[in-house]
């Protein structure tokens, strides 16, 4: 074989031998055939790409693409035509309008639990159109949102969630208790303190001929629970829900501020602040109750928060001269005693976040009013810590607060606010 080519004119020739120095399967046997040159593109040149046409298809197809281009499945040209035909047929206009709206529902939400706030929104949307002939006091409202909300997370439990053991914990003698039942058991617990309520309205009392030695929230519990003779279930749900429907009913009908005393056995609280005790509580369980069966459950909303934080706020001061009288709270290194409605030593107790606020409370006077010029002390804690600080689920050593000033009023205080909770 030549080195190389040499140019003797025969390209015939030169041809036929290229040719034969392939063998029968195609493959080359000599060094003489030539590699083409790559051809220039269109992007070498410079010049631009020509824009692709957009794909003729009949109206059948187009049809038929509709839900891919909903989906945005489609190619770039069939997603061209079918939106250039979009602008053409009104029929198939609306219905890739539906489709889009359609594929929206398909998308997972961030989260399967529904805002706590959205039913409270709905409401006032519905209200602001159609308000009631006959509307829910605005201190029946955390009453009425809580039990709902408790309602809807009670309503797709089986068997073994309403029969999950639940420790029910509060603060008593200046030390934690407790007492273990079950998710029923917790209801039937709501629905006989409740039945305080749901008696001062003139109401049924779920105790009906049951004999409870005292109308304390404990003695009445105990007594229903000795009265089942079997296991509490899911039947339990049913009359408890219906007692505060009547409840939240009755309160709109009556027509009362709120001032009818209702009485818990060894003390008794005006119908407005008992509804606010009852929705601290369902709310309290109502975790007791989610944390049993492991599923989140979110606090009340601000504006009911704040009100619950206010009445415990308001009844500290009771609370501190009864643990005063019972020696187990100091009457302080300087003790300023006055006159019922005159300022006297203060703590200030300021609740951050949610449903926060500040509130002056008396140290020495259950009757003496809360004044800045004699604040001796200033506490800070957070809304929902301070509220399980009262139900006693965080020991008062242990609560999450800032603390300044006067350290046995602060301690006084905190023990008190534990003092608040009871079974």
């Amino acid at each position: 074989m030549k080195a190389h080519d040499e140019d003797d004119g025969n390209d015939e020739q030169d041809t036929r031998e290229t040719r034969d120095t392939r063998d029968t399967q195609g493959h080359d046997t000599g060094s003489g055939a030539r590699i083409p040159l790559p051809r220039a593109s269109v992007e070498d040149g410079g010049r631009a790409l020509p824009d692709p046409a957009p794909a003729a298809l009949e109206h059948q197809v187009l049809t038929s693409l509709l839900g891919a281009w909903a989906l945005a499945a489609c190619s770039a040209q069939e997603a061209d035509a079918v939106e250039a035909h979009l602008g053409e047929c009104e029929a198939c206009a609306d219905e890739a309008l539906r489709l889009r709206e359609a594929v929206t529902l398909l998308q997972r939400p961030e989260s399967l639990d529904l805002d706590p706030a959205l039913r409270t929104r709905v409401l006032e949307g519905c209200l602001e159109r159609r308000p009631p002939r006959i509307p829910v006091p605005g201190w029946a409202a955390p009453y009425d949102a809580e039990t709902a909300r408790l309602d809807a997370l009670l309503q797709d439990f089986g068997d073994a969630e309403w029969h999950a053991p639940v420790r029910l914990r509060w603060f008593e003698d200046d030390g934690a208790a407790s007492r273990r039942t079950t998710v029923a058991g917790v209801i039937a617990h709501l629905m006989t303190v409740d039945g305080a309520v749901a008696a001062a309205l003139g109401l049924d009392d779920p105790l009906g001929e049951i004999t409870a030695p005292s109308q304390a929230p404990a003695a009445r519990t105990e007594a229903y629970w000795r009265a089942s003779h079997y296991p509490l279930t899911r039947a339990v749900r049913a009359p408890w829900r219906e007692q505060s429907h009547g409840i939240v009913r009755t309160v709109a009908f009556t027509g009362d501020s709120g001032g009818m005393p209702v009485s818990y056995g060894d003390f008794a609280l005006p119908l407005r602040d008992a509804m606010l005790d009852r929705a601290f509580e369902c709310w309290v369980h109502a975790e007791d109750i989610a944390e049993a069966v492991d599923y989140p459950y979110e606090p009340p909303s601000a504006r009911h928060l704040n009100g619950m934080i206010d009445l415990a706020a308001r009844m500290l001061p009771g609370v501190l001269a009864a643990r005063r009288r019972a020696g187990l709270a100091a009457p302080g290194g300087r003790p300023h005693l006055v006159a019922a409605g005159e300022p006297g030593r203060s703590l200030r107790l300021e609740i951050e976040g949610s449903g926060g606020g500040e509130w002056l409370i008396p140290l020495d006077s259950p009757g003496a009013v809360g004044s800045a010029e004699h604040e001796v002390a200033h506490v800070a804690l957070d809304g929902v810590e301070f509220c399980r600080l009262a139900a006693g689920h965080v020991p008062p050593a242990e609560a999450a607060a800032g603390q300044v000033g006067d350290r046995e009023a602060i301690r006084d205080v905190l023990f008190a606010a534990a003092c608040l909770s009871r079974m």
